[in-house]
């Protein structure tokens, strides 16, 4: 038996939401703007995505982004900190205490603010392939 690859199921063309290009959806997702519309906020908590839109209906509680926005974040956040540590190092080597004071906080509050952001756009992109996971689907 041959593996298909997955395609969004576009059978219903018709929903009650808007759909933008991705480009679009992703970039109002990483505003925490609803990708749909673009007007109401996606968050109801620092990372609680809302049911669904209150301006469209867009089914945002659907799009479940799981382990995506963390993984994304840990990528951004080592492709930055990692060069910036063998930079400082190379330059003057500083002791390993003045090291951990640095990059330390540096780490963990740049990874705090890049993921609600990358969640944001995961669920963007999601909502856009129409990558939603019916509530009937998860037992």
């Amino acid at each position: 038996m041959t593996p298909t690859p997955w395609q969004p199921d576009r059978s219903v063309a018709s929903d009650p939401w808007p759909h933008p290009p991705m480009l679009t959806a992703i970039g109002r997702g990483l505003l925490g703007r609803c990708p749909a519309c673009g007007k109401s906020h996606i968050f109801n908590g620092f990372l609680r995505v809302v049911p669904e839109c209150t301006n469209c209906g867009a089914p945002l509680g659907l799009a479940r982004a799981d382990d995506a926005p963390p993984y994304f974040t840990i990528l951004i956040t080592g492709h930055i900190i990692v060069p910036l540590m063998f930079m400082v190092d190379r330059m003057n080597e500083p002791p390993i205490w003045v090291m951990s004071a640095i990059f330390l906080p540096l780490t963990f509050f740049l990874a705090l603010g890049l993921l609600r952001p990358i969640k944001g756009g995961t669920v963007g992109l999601m909502l856009n392939l129409n990558m939603l996971k019916s509530d009937a689907a998860e037992t």
